[in-house]
């Protein structure tokens, strides 16, 4: 895949042109260019590559702010990439029900006796492709401890996480690395926290703390 090129001029970065045929899409032509124009107004830029995988979990941190979809929102258009996210069954009613399926909506029945992660991984299996995101945070405030549903999801799925960054001092959305779970929640949730802990927030302040070694709370 062609590599971003960041202008130093205006530290705005190019989306790549051509993504591995694996990565799941949508939209087309005009959506993408309108994704590009709205970056470049909000001066951010994108960093990374991403891998060639049909199926994955994507995390997403720091998340601190509304500002994170607000800057996310016109990348994924930019990049024409499929994100799927979870929604309650209940709004999947007629006429809206088609749209939210085409967006990447997945119905979540919470009173399942099958739970999420096992709802998600039987999604993952009925798809050729997807690619699925979820903020480990669970919230824009700050959060004692990360919720442990995308890890449990990507066990049950056996998918790899795509760890995706916001750094707003440096106004980039970098694509960190594609993390192999281990199956071991602590050292997942501490490993995956590490590595998402040099990027910065909207609002750093409500970034959870880094768990150390010690710290066996992530994991319950």
């Amino acid at each position: 895949m062609q590599k971003v090129v960041t202008r130093e001029s205006d530290k705005v970065s190019t989306i790549p042109k051509e993504l591995p045929p694996e990565v799941p899409r949508i939209g087309n032509r005009f959506t993408s260019g309108l994704g590009v124009l709205i970056i470049k107004l909000l001066g951010w830029r994108f960093e990374g590559n991403l891998p060639a995988e049909k199926k994955l979990m994507v995390a997403l941190a720091p998340h601190t702010s509304n500002w994170d979809f607000i800057v996310a929102m016109p990348m994924i258009m930019a990049l024409r990439v499929q994100i799927s996210f979870m929604m309650k069954k209940e709004a999947f009613f007629f006429p809206f029900k088609r749209f939210f399926m085409w967006l990447g909506g997945l119905p979540t029945d919470r009173a399942s006796p099958r739970g999420l992660a096992q709802q998600m991984a039987r999604a993952y299996r009925e798809r050729e492709k997807m690619w699925m995101a979820i903020t480990p945070e669970g919230t824009r405030k700050k959060a004692p401890k990360w919720k442990t549903g995308f890890l449990r999801i990507a066990y049950a799925a056996k998918v790899p996480v795509l760890l995706i960054a916001w750094d707003f001092p440096n106004k980039r959305i970098v694509v960190d690395s594609l993390y192999q779970p281990t199956g071991d929640l602590e050292t997942d949730m501490r490993e995956i926290q590490r590595r998402f802990h040099q990027y910065q927030g909207r609002k750093p302040e409500n970034q959870t703390d880094l768990v150390e070694d010690s710290d066996k709370s992530a994991a319950e």
